[in-house]
């Protein structure tokens, strides 16, 4: 008989107390406060609406250099009947050999039967095949290349336009993200909503990856600035000192989501304060003026 979706929760919650048991170190194990005990929540009271997919980090040590590989785990509401979405990437790794090293760890992952728990086993197979690409991305040319531009640095800036962004769980995942991955910015909450990160490439690039995974729609990136630094730090570039939150007032019905639209004149003003008054043509497709009153 096919499993229902309390027993798929049910081995979620038991599989993530054995990982906790394997990695119970600081920082190995990586959860969301409220991820189990929402699961839990419902589990009392399955009449209710779905829990959020289960979401959590493994930082594993490979080989006797311990590089850091950290395996980055999504588990559908029906796993282990369906496959977990897995993702390990390192900062030892360029591009290349972080898909490769993904592609092999899918094809692993579909091998295996079918309903059974497989998290523990990706851990296992991450640990013993993840050597030979950080191996060859040391020896490698192309690394030796990544490591001479790096030493230059750069400001990579992203600017994300959404229809909307009202959801609290949305808007804890992109600070939660901003905040470990070093950048600065801002997230405009609301209709429409805008983001600004900026910070190292690689780091912005994961944030875009990161808060659209797994299925954020209707967002796309409109702009990219890339800025390189002259001997100094990329820190000495950036238009924002932190990670803001903004929200400026809104017009219509605060009830009615659709009609929770930002004020983008107060907006238009704000990204003239940051030397940015150019991105709300590139934004809105129109040219921002501000009141004369």
């Amino acid at each position: 008989m096919a499993a229902t979706v309390t027993e798929c929760l049910e081995l979620q919650l038991l599989e993530v107390e054995m990982l906790l048991s394997m990695f119970p170190k600081r920082g190995e194990f990586s959860l969301d406060a409220d991820a189990v005990p929402s699961i839990q929540r419902y589990l009392r009271n399955a009449a209710g609406a779905l829990p959020p997919q289960l979401e959590y980090r493994i930082a594993l040590d490979v080989g006797e250099a311990k590089v850091k590989v950290e395996l980055q785990v999504l588990l559908p509401h029906m796993y282990p009947q369906v496959a977990p979405q897995l993702f390990a990437r390192s900062d030892a790794l360029h591009r290349q050999q972080q898909l490769e090293l993904n592609t092999r760890l899918r094809s692993h992952i579909s091998s295996l039967d079918p309903g059974d728990l497989c998290v523990c086993e990706a851990v296992q197979w991450v640990k013993d095949n993840s050597l030979p690409f950080l191996e060859n991305c040391q020896i490698s040319s192309e690394c030796a290349a990544i490591v001479a531009v790096r030493a230059k640095e750069m400001l990579h800036r992203m600017w994300i336009y959404s229809h909307h962004i009202y959801r609290q769980e949305l808007r804890k995942k992109i600070f939660d993200c901003a905040k470990k991955l070093n950048l600065t910015g801002f997230c405009l909450t609301g209709k429409p909503g805008v983001i600004c990160v900026e910070g190292l490439q690689e780091n912005c690039e994961e944030f875009w990856r990161v808060i659209r995974y797994p299925n954020w729609k209707h967002i796309s990136c409109k702009h990219v600035e890339n800025i390189e630094t002259e001997g100094g730090s990329i820190d000495n570039l950036r238009l924002f000192h932190s990670f803001e939150d903004l929200q400026f007032q809104a017009h219509g019905d605060y009830g009615l989501r659709n009609d929770y639209h930002m004020d983008l004149g107060q907006f238009l003003e704000f990204l003239k304060q940051h030397q940015s008054g150019h991105i709300f043509q590139i934004l809105f497709g129109v040219e921002g003026k501000l009141s004369d009153n």
